[in-house]
């Protein structure tokens, strides 16, 4: 009854996951030209039904191949874009930058001491304004 030509029967096992399908930018390309030359009624939907295909495959290929030719039918990697890696330069401005920022924090809390200590000892400030002279 279920026994297939050769002989062997078809594995009943479901595959745990199903599998996307994925067309080549040439199968793409012929599909879209053969639906472009059918004239009669139904014979789109013959050759959809003929390839397995959905109406919305042969929507979106046509979309590709007007906005982006025959490259644009190619297959894309899909999920979020890759980041890109920085290069050793980068690398290297990033801690030269994170250095010298731990370096500005500790002036900066030596400069807020000594304007206490200046405070607290009731000694005033000179302004470090620039003159002409030191220019």
């Amino acid at each position: 009854m279920g026994a297939s030509s050769d002989g062997t029967e078809p594995d009943p096992e479901v595959p745990e996951r199903a599998r996307r399908r994925q067309f080549t930018a040439e199968y793409k390309e012929r599909i879209v030209r053969e639906a472009d030359a059918c004239r009669a009624p139904g014979e789109v939907g013959a050759l959809l039904r003929r390839e397995g295909l959905y109406s919305s495959h042969l929507v979106t290929w046509r979309r590709q191949l007007r906005e982006h030719g025959v490259r644009g039918l190619a297959s894309k990697k899909r999920g979020p874009a890759a980041k890109e890696k920085p290069s050793a330069r980068e690398l290297q401005l990033e801690r030269e930058k994170k250095k010298l920022e731990k370096k500005l924090a500790k002036a900066e809390l030596i400069i807020e001491f000594q304007k206490k200590v200046h405070g607290l000892l009731g000694i005033p400030l000179k302004s470090h304004e620039l003159d002409e002279d030191d220019s």
